[in-house]
């Protein structure tokens, strides 16, 4: 695995096409994009203000667990971070949930199991982190140990 670039949250179009999701969920269409993306509502640390992310479930062990690809800078990581009880949606079903971080160890093994169930996702969301790797799965574990995880656990 080699690091290609520092990952930097999307801005102008990007940023646009990013949140498209988050417009399907408003209008009651979340069940399109089926049981891997989830609509994170949360609470913004600065602000108080409601927020609104879509992240993808990268796996479901009683719980739903999402990584931040942009790293502990993403603005959703920090938020559920400084407050951890918040309310996901899949597919249509709200569930308050409480989030937790995923223990350095366990990211690595998460992400070595998803990449092989999700090949271009995995090939797709490294390239996105700003990570080369070579389809091991040790390349994937390696992932897995330099990027945050998050464990949403239902209440």
């Amino acid at each position: 695995m080699e690091i290609v670039k520092k990952p930097a949250p999307p801005t102008g179009l990007s940023r646009l096409l990013w949140r498209l999701p988050i417009h399907l969920y408003r209008l009651g269409l979340g069940g399109l994009l089926g049981k891997r993306i989830m609509l994170l509502n949360h609470v913004g640390r600065v602000s108080g203000k409601p927020r609104q992310a879509v992240v993808e479930v990268i796996e479901r062990d009683g719980g739903y667990v999402a990584a931040s690809g942009f790293g502990t800078r993403a603005a959703w990581y920090q938020n559920v971070m400084h407050t951890p009880d918040v309310v996901i949606q899949i597919a249509g079903r709200r569930i308050p949930v409480t989030a937790t971080l995923v223990p350095t160890g366990d990211g690595a093994e998460i992400m070595a199991r998803y990449a092989p169930r999700h090949p271009a996702a995995a090939r797709q969301l490294c390239k996105i982190m700003g990570f080369a790797v070579d389809g091991s799965a040790e390349d994937y574990r390696e992932v897995g140990r330099r990027i945050p995880f998050v464990r949403f656990v239902p209440r």
